[in-house]
């Protein structure tokens, strides 16, 4: 991995201090399962596509929305263009951190075990589910996520509308032969590598806008996302 990820701030992110997660052992926060299936072009409709060749795969872009009852002018309000870089993830000891190069963003994706007591340095009894606190989605265009070395992951989905609670996530499961385009609106977490270290090409909407959910926030708890 890069210098960029050995010098990874574990200390606080999106607002958390992970000295102070709420534990699931001592029931200050419940775990929601989410289903598995595995990733096909049906088993995916409403959230994405699957991606065969990351080079001519094109990000979905959306106009800019008006506010008023006249329309855009024709050919305007999507010319933003794309950010395209590498995803790169690894398993820490029970974390599993990411870091976004096409949008310089860093993150703490998820955890092996209890999110209280899961560090850097420990490595987990168990790496078949990881636990995830958040998602979010971008109004203004899709995101590609395509594997490098045949890398499977799991990409966890849940279709569009900001009434969404963790019963409508649903995990998909990728054997590393292709990737996903995860269309505009659609909630998601970076995917989750079955063999970290992974690398992953991305490309996705230059204006990067994000809504997020807090599941411990919003519902007490987090989402359990099956990996084997």
């Amino acid at each position: 991995m890069s210098a960029r990820m050995d010098d990874f701030e574990l200390s606080n992110f999106a607002g958390h201090d992970l000295a102070a997660m709420p534990s699931v052992a001592r029931g200050e926060a419940a775990v929601h399962a989410v289903p598995l299936a595995a990733a096909t072009a049906e088993s995916l409709a409403g959230c994405g596509r699957p991606v065969a060749d990351f080079a001519t795969a094109e990000v979905t872009i959306m106009p800019w929305p008006v506010r008023g009852r006249r329309p855009l002018v024709p050919g305007t309000g999507d010319e933003g263009g794309t950010a395209e870089g590498v995803f790169e993830m690894e398993a820490r000891g029970g974390l599993m951190l990411a870091v976004n190069r096409a949008v310089g963003r860093s993150y703490v994706t998820g955890w092996y075990g209890d999110p209280a007591t899961a560090d850097a340095a420990t490595e987990p009894a168990d790496r078949s589910c990881i636990l995830t606190h958040e998602a979010n989605y971008h109004p203004d265009g899709g995101q590609i996520f395509c594997p490098r070395a045949g890398t499977g992951f799991v990409a966890l989905l849940a279709k569009p509308g900001d009434d969404v609670t963790p019963a409508d996530f649903r995990a998909f499961r990728f054997d590393g032969r292709f990737g996903v385009h995860i269309d505009p609106g659609v909630w998601h977490q970076p995917v989750f590598p079955l063999n970290p270290p992974a690398v992953f090409d991305d490309r996705q909407g230059r204006v990067h806008a994000c809504v997020a959910v807090d599941f411990l926030a919003e519902f007490g708890c987090y989402l359990e996302v099956p990996l084997a």
